[in-house]
């Protein structure tokens, strides 16, 4: 079984979420979607008719979608099983975080790795469009 497959995301808190995003359109051309995050496209290597997706996302600074974690920033990983895989990694010890989300865009499971920062994992659903 695979495991993580690429990174879905980088997100982090900042003190102005909005005019960070703002800044990082204006001087280095990240093209933003509505919520402030931008979705960088690619094509995926095993199937190229397939796109994949990789966000980054500057958070409010009192978020708590990053917690239990009291880091600044989370990765998001991709994955293939993520049902399976959080299977294996409570099976392996791993400190599992919450349940398992699904929404149309993938599902999503949270882990908290051995320093304390929560890891996202994300299954996309295949086709989804940002």
């Amino acid at each position: 079984m695979k495991r993580v497959t690429g990174i879905g995301g980088i997100f982090f808190k900042s003190k102005q979420s909005k005019e960070t995003a703002e800044w990082y359109k204006k001087h280095l051309g990240l093209p933003t979607l509505k919520d402030g995050s931008t979705a960088f496209e690619w094509l995926e290597k095993d199937d190229p008719s397939e796109i994949g997706y990789t966000v980054w996302s500057a958070f409010k600074q009192d978020t708590d979608y990053m917690n239990p974690s009291k880091s600044e920033f989370m990765i998001n990983y991709r994955v293939e099983n993520l049902k399976e895989l959080m299977k294996v990694l409570k099976e392996e010890g791993v400190e599992i975080c919450g349940e398992i989300e699904e929404y149309d865009y993938g599902k999503f499971g949270w882990i908290i790795d051995p320093e304390g920062r929560k890891i996202e994992l994300w299954e996309p659903v295949k086709g989804f469009k940002f």
